[in-house]
């Protein structure tokens, strides 16, 4: 393709996926359990990885933006794994 027409397409998913973030937002927000909002930031973490990997697309350095989304992805993944312990074991969890 040409030069412009993947900047217009690489810009055009992006707007796509930032509108698409704010769904999960509305859960993180509105959620009525803990386990709603969990789920919502994980959604939200793995939006923003697709984000950075079209970052890297754009800017033509997608390998350097590839070592960047796997270390946020395992972030995320910790992060969700820390949290669904600690909410395994608190009072708030068992609702």
């Amino acid at each position: 393709m040409e030069g412009r027409t993947v900047d217009y397409v690489i810009s055009a998913l992006a707007f796509i996926i930032g509108i698409a973030l704010l769904l999960p937002f509305y859960r993180v927000i509105k959620g009525p359990t803990v386990f709603d909002r969990m789920v919502g930031v994980s959604v939200i973490g793995t939006k923003t990885i697709i984000l950075i990997c079209l970052t890297g697309f754009a800017f033509g350095r997608i390998d350097m933006f590839i070592d960047i989304a796997i270390a946020y992805a395992m972030l995320n993944f910790l992060g969700s794994i820390v949290i669904a312990k600690y909410l395994e074991t608190s009072p708030e969890g068992r609702t």
